[in-house]
């Protein structure tokens, strides 16, 4: 029982020697920064803090993070340290093109089971190689766990909110878009070949041998969206749904390739095409629609609502859009806040909504709020980059 303790304790340890933990962290400082940075390129000024990425990173992978634990344990899904390290190293790799989706576990772990097979077809004699071919079933299995871990993660981004960005679109009017990014650290406690616990009697992968040890491993899971028509709520549903999915048919080649090693590595080519898909059919979807966030005939449309600001308490929300202000028609971002300076003690908006209605939304101002509502619009900017809608 002491060598069991002893074993856990130093497995928990192990999380300091994890590269991903000082990596994921740093990723996620720099998301954040260059998010700020486009803010305020854009609108000159910070819609969300620095922090954002930073906080999320910590704060939403522990609930799967611990089932998935649960069902390692449970299973006994072994895995050699070595194909930790090619994980760690691929993570590494596709994290430096600060693109988070493409952090995705499709990639990271499919990616990994391609490498492998491709050492397998290469014959490399490398021994820590032959045990990571072996543990091809085991890592399939992995990849779907942590797919319907990154399916749920993104389905529950729909509640937080995205950063706006104003772009020129391929006629070259300015729109803007909504940008969502997510970082997130998944905590799992590994069963890793080699040590001193024996394999308990149930589980039916041994790799590298009998001996195990635990590892308490931070996955990095990533999740990007940039959209300029679907509201990104609806967005993120959409793509967390089609990841769980996929999820679903990895699992079913994973389970086989127990019986059938092969089928591992083609769960990491469907899990890789199947993910690419999924963001390429979105994007696609989405480009093919007219912009949301655009000059509207009718009024000024709201591309950003500032967090604790006035016009976030009075309800207001993206892709809205005011046609009038203390009852005087507004067509441009000064128009709109010229007319609200003729009450500096109360305004009254008319707003058009998502389902086309025309509500009425009011309140008091205090002083200076007549010039920080907390609204951002679409407008013209002569410095915006030349940026297209792709």
């Amino acid at each position: 029982m002491a060598t069991w303790g002893l074993e856990w304790l130093e497995g928990i340890a192990a999380v300091w020697r994890q590269p991903l933990l000082y990596y994921g962290a740093l990723l996620a400082l720099a998301a954040g920064w260059r998010r700020v940075k486009r803010e305020r390129r854009d609108f000159h000024v910070r819609v969300y803090s620095p922090w954002k990425e930073w906080r999320g990173l910590w704060t939403s992978g522990w609930l799967p993070g611990a089932v998935l634990s649960a069902v390692a344990l449970g299973v006994g899904l072994v895995v050699p340290k070595e194909v930790v390290w090619m994980v760690t190293a691929l993570t590494v790799l596709l994290g430096l093109t600060m693109e988070a989706r493409l952090l995705s576990a499709a990639y990271t772990l499919g990616g990994t089971l391609l490498v492998l097979a491709m050492a397998e077809r290469g014959r490399m004699a490398v021994p820590w190689l032959r045990d990571g071919v072996e543990a091809a079933p085991v890592l399939a299995l992995w990849l779907t766990l942590l797919l319907a871990a990154e399916g749920w993660l993104i389905i529950r981004t729909r509640t937080e909110p995205a950063s706006p960005q104003l772009l020129k679109s391929k006629r070259g009017m300015t729109i803007g878009r909504q940008w969502v990014q997510r970082l997130w650290f998944v905590p799992v406690v590994l069963p890793m070949a080699g040590g001193s616990l024996p394999s308990l009697p149930w589980w039916p992968f041994a790799v590298g041998g009998e001996g195990h040890s635990f590892w308490l491993v931070p996955f990095l899971l990533g999740f990007s969206q940039r959209r300029h028509h679907v509201r990104p709520p609806e967005a993120a549903r959409r793509e967390g749904r089609l990841v769980l999915l996929l999820a679903g048919v990895v699992a079913v080649l994973a389970t086989g390739s127990v019986w059938y090693a092969p089928l591992a590595v083609a769960a990491g080519v469907v899990a890789v095409i199947g993910r690419e898909w999924i963001a390429f059919s979105g994007r696609r979807a989405d480009s093919a629609s007219p912009p949301r966030f655009a000059r509207h005939p009718h009024g000024v449309v709201i591309v950003g609502v500032l967090p604790g600001s006035k016009a976030e308490k009075m309800g207001l929300s993206i892709g809205e859009v005011i046609c009038k202000t203390n009852g005087v028609p507004v067509r441009t971002e000064a128009e709109f806040y010229e007319a609200l300076q003729r009450n500096r003690a109360f305004c009254k908006l008319e707003v058009i909504g998502d389902n086309g209605e025309v509500r009425f939304v009011q309140g008091a101002l205090y002083e200076d709020e007549h010039h920080e509502l907390g609204l951002l619009f679409v407008r013209e900017r002569g410095s915006l980059a030349s940026e297209a809608v792709s």
